[in-house]
């Protein structure tokens, strides 16, 4: 009995020093990977600030370009929009709203001016659902391109922080 504790004792002993001669390397590798995760923590947090600091310093050129990058596209959008027969016809037809809105103005300023009790009803505007309708497809477009945007100038956020840029 004492022969078989005697030879587990010796495979302990054997596997105790594999162990050993292996756990030095794997330590000082362990070592190694958290100083380079450290290093790497410091180098991104160094060029993220670098990227904030720039980027809080050039926003307002920035927002300015982002907000005139529309300008042309929404002038082709209204010469597209003005070459459409409904859309004509909607312009004529909210045009009438305006000619009564001004025969009702100067019908109350000849009143007014003859002295009369003003009887000329003010003008009520309707919104019309058509542009509701319209105006909330473009939204919903226009809010999923600015998602997109966003996401691409997080992309290069990241690129730069990552020095992939």
């Amino acid at each position: 009995m004492a022969t078989e504790i005697e030879k587990a004792a010796a495979q302990v002993a054997k596997l105790r020093a594999q162990a050993e001669k292996v756990s030095g390397p794997l330590a000082d590798a362990e070592a190694q990977l958290r100083a380079a995760e450290e290093a790497e923590t410091a180098r991104r947090a160094e060029r993220a600030e670098e990227y904030n600091r720039e980027f809080a310093e050039t926003w307002r050129g920035r927002a300015d370009e982002a907000a005139h990058s529309g300008d042309a596209a929404r002038e082709r959008f209204v010469e597209a929009l003005s070459a459409e027969p409904w859309f004509a016809a909607y312009v004529e037809y909210r045009a009438a709203r305006y000619k009564r809105g001004h025969v009702l103005t100067e019908a109350q300023r000849a009143q007014s001016a003859l002295g009369e009790y003003v009887t000329v009803p003010e003008q009520r505007w309707y919104d019309a659902q058509l542009l509701d309708e319209i105006v909330k497809a473009v939204e919903g477009q226009a809010a999923q391109l600015g998602a997109e945007f966003s996401e691409e100038l997080q992309a290069t956020r990241e690129a730069y922080i990552s020095g992939t840029d």
